[in-house]
């Protein structure tokens, strides 16, 4: 049914989230801030790193302060993005299969394009030559420009492409694409937002992703 597959990465293939509460948490005590919660954390995600540390610190933090815990945090995260993150259960036998069919497969995130083709290269290697984070020139989700730009890399075309994310960020970036949207239920948000954005599909585990690409 579709020959190329964008994925989201942090809460789609990779379970980053305790990396990023540690660094977030590391970058906070650094400059002498209250630390926050998994599940505080997890609601901060989504919409870039600067999102992250901008939700993170106290409200009414002055940008220059702002600054300094998130250079602290990027500094941080560069060497620990790999302490506590792994791919989810099964989802390496899904992109083997999704190889093995001669499907086409890119990652689109809105973390640090840095990070984003480190994590890719280490994880991933094998499945993705197309990876993309947030960087100059290309705006973040959910606008579709990363899309557009990882779908350009691949060849593809709307009509035989479908995106996999795990947030209200990525049915909006979908969307705005034009292209069919897989919500996934293992990732940063709930089940019940999820059916409220009404994506084209619904999933509970990886292995469901070979049934809408395959249409089998």
């Amino acid at each position: 049914m579709y020959q190329n597959v964008i994925f989201d990465l942090d809460g789609t293939l990779l379970n980053t989230l305790e990396d990023l509460k540690d660094s977030t948490n590391y970058a906070l005590a650094q400059h002498g801030y209250p630390t926050h919660t998994l599940e505080e954390v997890r609601c901060f995600v989504g919409n870039g790193i600067r999102k992250l540390i901008d939700r993170a610190v106290p409200e009414g933090t002055s940008v220059e302060k702002t600054d300094k815990v998130f250079a602290t945090f990027r500094e941080y995260y560069a060497t620990h993005s790999r302490v506590k993150t792994s791919m989810y259960e099964g989802m390496e036998q899904v992109m083997d299969a999704l190889k093995e069919q001669n499907i086409s497969m890119a990652i689109v995130s809105n973390k640090a394009d840095d990070a984003v083709k480190d994590l890719a290269k280490y994880y991933f290697a094998k499945y993705i030559d197309v990876a993309i984070g947030e960087r100059e020139g290309i705006s973040r989700k959910p606008a579709p420009d990363s899309v557009y730009e990882a779908m350009r890399l691949l060849g593809a075309t709307k009509e035989n492409t479908v995106y996999v994310g795990d947030s209200d960020v990525d049915r909006a970036t979908a969307k705005n694409a034009g292209i069919p949207c897989i919500s996934v239920t293992w990732g940063f948000r709930s089940e019940e937002l999820l059916v409220s954005l009404e994506p084209e599909y619904l999933i509970h585990k990886p292995e469901e992703i070979l049934s809408v690409v395959t249409g089998k």
